[in-house]
């Protein structure tokens, strides 16, 4: 069975600009880094991979591979991706949601709320296992924490998905909340506890990243929301 989401019917007023820049950039580098035959793609993943035990140093990468400080690598992790699955996914799912987030916060605080989200969201996978020396890299906690935000506000907008049965294919659409508390519930469902070595993928990040982007578009949301009441409130009524 394959289910995918593809499109919402959700439509913004304004182009999501940061979202695009965003998937361009993670599309860019990975192109780069697949096609490109002076591309060393394990060597990339070292230096700029978010690395647990080198990010609480309890080890550290040899020369030529210290290029950046290492807190510097929880940003950088997020615009690398593994492999095709791993781009497409992300970058869809961004696609999908990240322009109604953008409008809904501005650009400015789409761009905090995107980088906190992915901060937590590395904090979360790395404190699951501190010494291990897997290099975690892309930008599914900071989407995930896009999601956890989408649910908040969004929860019952109409999501298409590619619904594929053995010989039965159909486009549905679905309410955003079972689409999304569906995929939560599966990281929660999958996360054994451990780090990267099981399975590859970053459970821990995604349940951190969801629930810090559940939490902060709150807080985020209700400021501007007290902002623009307030900005009405000066304003003399002409009746």
């Amino acid at each position: 069975m394959f289910f995918f989401p593809f499109a919402d019917e959700n439509p913004t007023n304004k182009k999501p600009i940061i979202s695009w820049l965003i998937i361009f950039a993670c599309t860019f580098i990975f192109l780069n880094q697949t096609f490109d035959p002076m591309y060393i793609t394990e060597q990339t993943f070292l230096s700029f991979g978010m690395i647990p035990a080198v990010l609480f140093g309890h080890s550290e990468l040899s020369g030529p591979l210290k290029i950046i400080p290492p807190f510097l690598s929880i940003f950088t992790s997020m615009f690398l991706h593994g492999g095709w699955m791993h781009i497409i996914g992300n970058m869809t799912y961004l696609y999908i949601f990240g322009d109604n987030i953008e409008e809904s916060l501005g650009k400015l605080k789409f761009i905090i709320f995107y980088l906190i989200t992915g901060i937590v969201a590395a904090f979360c996978q790395a404190i699951i296992d501190p010494t291990s020396t897997i290099p975690m890299i892309g930008a599914s906690g900071a989407i995930a924490g896009v999601l956890g935000g989408y649910l908040v506000l969004y929860p019952r907008a109409k999501v298409k998905v590619f619904f594929w049965f053995i010989i039965f294919v159909k486009i549905i659409k679905i309410r955003a909340f079972i689409v999304l508390g569906g995929w939560i519930i599966i990281q929660f469902i999958s996360f054994n506890g451990t780090d990267l070595n099981s399975s590859g993928v970053a459970y821990a990040a995604h349940i951190g990243g969801f629930i810090s982007g559940v939490l902060l578009i709150n807080i985020m949301k209700n400021k501007i929301t007290q902002k623009h009441k307030i900005l009405s409130g000066s304003v003399p009524n002409s009746k």
